[in-house]
């Protein structure tokens, strides 16, 4: 007879959040923390808004503790799941909603203009744009050498640092028989941008790992993805150009970073049954 796993009360329960700091991995943070969760906050570079939100945590009556790691550097992966489970005494959830998020300089073309570089608002073409440079313009263009190792970056944040981290932390998920691991792969995957070729193949893989890892894991710990739309603009984002996305999507409305937090939360706290999933948050955009 299969057993069947119960489903994860929240209460008490210990989760690491990378990218924690600020915007959608803020909100994860604070479905976490009402949900009565400790939370670990990983950041890079952004101290200041961790520490916000470790007091956000906080003020919730609930454990929070902040944990540095460069997810570039291969030194950082166990040393981020170490720093979690000795300050919080173990680990039940791992969230990796981190990424890098830059333009592919030899892949882009003059044919896709003007990408919004947020990691928390997708870029896409303006509806303006020409299907191609003219003949003069042609000419003009020079094309940039291949730069190998700007494609490592990508992958090795987006890719191998989520898969790294959910190996050192598969003892630890393991401990209670049904540990949680959610990964914040995107819509892009599937419909990649030629200007962000590298980012869109990094988040192509990390599903492919998503899927794996579910697999390999089963049937103690379950892993599942979330690929989202557009979360959140910059404040600078021309209204323009805002309206110009919002019109290509089905719901008629930008998302919020409280969308995807309130699917993480309920992936771990209910997705005891699913598990090799990966679930678009874009109010339609991909199925357009």
């Amino acid at each position: 007879m299969i057993r069947r796993g119960p489903p994860m009360n929240l209460f008490g329960k210990t989760v690491l959040v990378t990218g924690g700091a600020k915007r959608v991995g803020r909100a994860i943070v604070d479905q976490f923390a009402r949900a009565g969760c400790h939370v670990a906050v990983h950041y890079r570079s952004s101290q200041v808004d961790a520490q916000k939100t470790v007091e956000m945590v906080a003020a919730l009556n609930r454990r929070a503790v902040l944990v540095h790691g460069d997810l570039n550097d291969p030194v950082a992966w166990p040393a981020i799941i170490t720093k979690t489970v000795s300050e919080l005494g173990g680990l039940d959830i791992l969230v990796n909603n981190a990424s890098y998020f830059e333009p592919s300089s030899a892949i882009a073309s003059e044919s896709e203009s003007q990408f919004d570089r947020s990691s928390s608002a997708r870029p896409e073409p303006r509806a303006s744009a020409r299907a191609t440079p003219s003949a003069s313009e042609s000419q003009a263009f020079s094309m940039p050498d291949f730069d190998a190792s700007e494609w490592d970056q990508m992958f090795r944040v987006n890719t191998i640092a989520p898969a790294a981290l959910a190996h050192h932390a598969r003892p630890h998920l393991e401990a209670h028989g049904n540990g949680r691991i959610i990964n914040l792969c995107d819509i892009s995957a599937e419909r990649p941008w030629p200007s962000y070729l590298s980012y869109c193949a990094s988040k192509a893989a990390l599903v492919a790992v998503t899927k794996g890892l579910a697999r390999a894991f089963a049937p103690t710990i379950t892993v599942s993805g979330v690929s989202p739309g557009i979360a959140v603009f910059p404040d600078e984002y021309p209204r323009a150009l805002r309206d110009a996305f919002v019109a290509r999507v089905p719901l008629a409305r930008e998302g919020s970073p409280q969308d995807i937090a309130r699917l993480v939360r309920f992936l771990a706290e209910s997705g005891d049954y699913i598990t090799g999933q990966i679930f678009s948050v874009d109010g339609g955009r991909s199925i357009v």
